[in-house]
Formats: structure tokens, sequence, C-alpha cells
């Protein structure tokens, strides 16, 4: 792909991760066959700034009756969601009528706190696995991909949706147009599009090159996002940073002139054109750091099995999927991922094959170093296992640089 998926302008290529397979492609110990991959690599529009994959991967291989990502899996996500949800109710879903949609519902930990409010909902969710979690807590899910035709269909039996919701989801779908017309069609006059993912200020300053991988499509800064909602003929009328994923921005959309932008939208705008954020010149020296965190990681991990250490993965995320296969771990160097996912456990990482087990093999025996994939929750993750740092086990993290603690 040489184009933008959101304008059509140039796409920069500045960042090449190599083959990489599909970030949920856990697979069975004894699978025989091709695994699908794909070329990952990172490139800048040069008219609308918007930073995204240079290849799309199909939808349906990424998401679907297999999916393992639970959002109710993490404390600090829920709580998150919670918040949210009671945040919505104090704003914008102040009345009986009012009608909720969510985009990507997952498990439905966001709707649960509205449904149980009373609020009038609907999760779209393509996942089947997850979506019956949902409909189980009593949450109205409809099992598809949400886009214009969806939108005009919910749009027909519900009414106008005065919130329209997606976490971690919007930047996972390359074909945006069809999203905003879909929105145009199913929001309320004086109604909110809000999405919140991955911030690519954070992505940078962190050397989170973790974060690009299949399912993150886009990669947004305000700027981006700013000129994307101008294009669909919306307006951004909020931006408020997050400290959820390892840094967020959530979004707050609106059709032109019915709102008043909030002071944040300016002050990150100005700040990101200080920082030359979307500038070509400094997404090539994002990828140099890039690459000396990779050189630093495979070192470490070496000098350690040379000593005859014993080192684990903690976390068998969608994301460690990039680090392990751009990185080249595999077995050898990391002999086994600790997760709490009854679905991945038992099962292979993709591409780099690195065996899934259960939580308790974690402590059975301690291993001397654990690679904390999950670095996103390490604050959790650290303080719930403290036994593991009793028995003098240390943590590998590679975010912000290579570093054990």
């Amino acid at each position: 792909m040489t184009s933008c998926r959101i304008c059509g302008g140039r796409l920069h290529e500045f960042g090449d991760f190599g083959t990489q397979p599909l970030s949920s492609g856990f697979l069975e110990p004894d699978y025989i066959g091709d695994e699908y991959f794909f070329r990952l690599a990172l490139g800048v529009c040069a008219s609308c700034s918007m930073v995204q994959l240079m290849e799309e991967v199909p939808r349906h291989l990424m998401f679907n009756g297999h999916y393992p990502y639970l959002s109710s899996g993490s404390s600090v996500m829920r709580k998150h969601f919670e918040r949210t949800a009671r945040r919505f109710l104090e704003t914008e879903l102040t009345s009986p009528d009012h009608f909720a949609v969510e985009l990507g519902c997952n498990d439905g930990i966001m709707l649960k706190t509205l449904a149980e409010a009373g609020v009038r909902h609907l999760g779209v969710e393509p996942s089947k696995s997850v979506a019956d979690i949902a409909r189980r807590l009593g949450i109205r899910v409809a099992t598809e991909f949400f886009q214009e035709s969806t939108a005009n269909e919910i749009r027909e039996t519900e009414g106008p949706a005065q919130l329209i919701y997606a976490a971690n989801t919007v930047c996972h779908i390359p074909y945006l147009d069809s999203i905003f017309r879909g929105v145009d069609a199913l929001l309320a006059t004086d109604g909110v599009f809000v999405f919140e993912d991955p911030y690519l200020a954070d992505i940078i300053e962190k050397t989170a090159y973790d974060q690009v991988y299949d399912e993150h499509f886009y990669f947004f800064s305000v700027t981006s996002v700013a000129a994307m909602a101008k294009r669909f003929g919306f307006e951004l009328v909020d931006a408020e940073r997050l400290p959820v994923h390892g840094g967020e921005v959530r979004y707050t959309i609106a059709r032109e002139g019915r709102r008043t932008p909030a002071p944040s939208v300016a002050e990150l705008l100005a700040r990101e054109e200080t920082a030359q954020l979307t500038h070509l010149d400094t997404l090539k020296t994002f990828f140099r750091n890039v690459e000396q965190s990779r050189d630093d990681l495979v070192t470490l991990l070496k000098k350690l099995r040379a000593e005859g250490r014993s080192v684990v993965g903690y976390g068998a995320t969608a994301k460690s999927a990039t680090v392990a296969n751009y990185c080249g771990v595999g077995p050898d160097l990391v002999s086994f991922v600790s997760d709490t996912t009854p679905n991945k456990q038992g099962r292979l990482t993709p591409g780099s094959h690195i065996p899934v087990r259960p939580r308790e093999a974690f402590e059975d025996p301690y291993p001397d170093y654990a690679l904390l994939f999950a670095w996103n929750h390490a604050e959790e993750i650290i303080a719930k296992e403290t036994r593991f740092r009793e028995a003098g086990g240390r943590w590998i993290l590679y975010i912000p640089h290579v570093h054990v603690v």
C-alpha cells in the first residue's frame, strides 16, 4: 500500500518489523501447516499525518469466534470501564430515552454498568466468543462488524444513538470512511462519538514498539484525528489523555458546530506541533530507538542463557508477538509464557512457538527472571507477584528501555 487509507495521500514508510504472524494466532502443539504471515511496516501520510500500517490483514482472520482477549481480564481495566460508564451516565446519558452503542464491546464490561442503570444499549461485536460472554451478562449484542450498512439497520430499529463509544477498537479498523458514514447515519444530532486508543506520543516517548501489530492499523495523534474528523464532516471537541494500556487518548467527536471544543484540544495540538510528533525525522528516530531496544533485549537474554539462568515470559499478549518475532525470541531464550487465559494455555505463541502454560507453572518452581510482556499492567502484576520477588526472582522489562527490576 502506498496511499493513505484516510485521505489518499502519499505514505512515507519509516519502519519495518519484518514478517509477522497473526498476533492472536496461538497454535495447537501438534499443528502442522502454514501460518499466515504478513509484512509489518509503518508509514505516515504526507497530507493528513496519519500513521498507519503499510499492509492490511483481512479482518476475518483477526476478529472471529476464537478471539482470545477479554476486556475484563484486568482489575485495572474493569475499574476504568466502570468509571467511564458512570461518567457517561452523568454527562451524555441523562434521559431514559437515550440510546448507547458500543463498537467492539468485547465481553460487555462497560455496557454492563449502563445496562444495570437501565440505559437502552447495543453492543456491536464481531467476535462470537466474547459476544456470548457479554450476552450472559444480560448485554444486548449484535455479532457483526460495524459499518455504514450496520448503522442504517440499527437506526431503523432502535432510533438515533446519543452516544457511540469504542475502546481499543477504532484504531483496528482500516475502513474508517465507512465507520464515519455509519456514525453519521446513527448518531443523534447532538450526540457524540467517543473512542479511546493508544496515543502515538506515548508510543514514541516510551519506544513502545509492541503496540505495532496486526490489529492496530492506525496510530492516532490529536493532529491526525482532528483532520480525520473534519474530513468526514465532524469536529474533534475533546481530547483527554488516559494512563491505561501504556498511554491512550479519549477523543470526543461531535457534528460540526454542535459543541464548543475543550481547551485540551488546542493544547495537545500545539504540543504535538512543538514536538514535531508526526514529522518523518521524528518517526525515523523512533525506529532507530526500536532497533536499539531489540538489540539490547537479545543481548540480555543470550547473556542470561549463557549463565544458565532460567527465563520465562509473563503474559501471552497480542503485542508480545511483535517482540518475540522481531527480536527472534523463541523457546531457546524464553522457555515458556505464563498466562491466565484458558484458551491460550497449552498452545504455542504465534510465529515464535513458545509454549503457553497456566499461571501455576510460573511458580513451579519460580524462574530466575520473568520477561514481562504485559508491561502495560506492570504495577498491577508486580504487586500481585510478591512471592516471586521474595524467592529472588527479577523482572525484565523492555519499555521504555530494556532494564531489570
